[in-house]
């Protein structure tokens, strides 16, 4: 069994000769490469990235969504939402990570790479989920790890921690009701005992 593996230089080289003007941005960072590219080129990003001769990613590992808003608390000045996908090269063996943000903040919309990469299913569907990142051309867009009655999108940054409702169980009527959430937030400070002999140590 071969353990060849194409240097990071060697993938970039190879993401640019294929995406050509289509890359914004490209890097490399504790060994692993990182491509930028539009939300218009996305798709046919995919494509070359997963046809081009020196490219050949045939997998799509990972696929998240990313909010910048509060990125790490500091200030971001660009687009709010992110994809990023994870994807491998059997062949090559060699990885790349591919981000794009999508354009519009209110409305967050990227192509969907369902019909590059069918791994993308339900990764897809997940960021939609939880971030409300739309993909157009997705064939089954729709939560998979809320309930279909929930408000909101978990992972933005700006959702609130108790969220919008809550739902339980009504024996009298024999159903799951939702109702406004009677959380009420407060504030938890440890209660901190300091011993002289802890441990027994003097």
């Amino acid at each position: 069994m071969s353990t060849f593996s194409v240097r990071p230089e060697q993938t970039r080289d190879a993401v640019v000769a294929a995406l050509g003007d289509k890359v914004q941005r490209i890097s490399i960072g504790l060994g692993e490469v990182t491509v930028w590219v539009a939300a218009a080129d996305y798709h046919a990003a995919a494509l070359l990235l997963r046809d081009a001769p020196g490219c050949k990613f045939e997998q799509l590992i990972d696929l998240c969504g990313v909010d910048y808003s509060e990125y790490k608390d500091v200030a971001n000045d660009g687009p709010r939402f992110c994809v990023v996908s994870h994807l491998l090269s059997v062949s090559l063996n060699q990885r790349l990570r591919l981000k794009v943000f999508a354009p519009d903040d209110g409305m967050p919309v990227v192509s969907s790479v369902v019909n590059v990469w069918n791994s993308a299913n339900w990764f897809e569907r997940e960021a939609f989920d939880l971030f409300g990142i739309v993909f157009d051309g997705h064939h089954d867009l729709r939560r998979i790890l809320t309930d279909y009655g929930f408000i909101g999108h978990p992972f933005r940054k700006d959702f609130p921690t108790q969220g919008h409702v809550e739902m339980r169980y009504d024996a009298e009527q024999a159903r799951v009701v939702y109702q406004p959430v009677s959380i009420e937030l407060r504030e938890n400070t440890p209660r901190v005992i300091r011993e002289d002999n802890y441990g027994g140590l003097q």
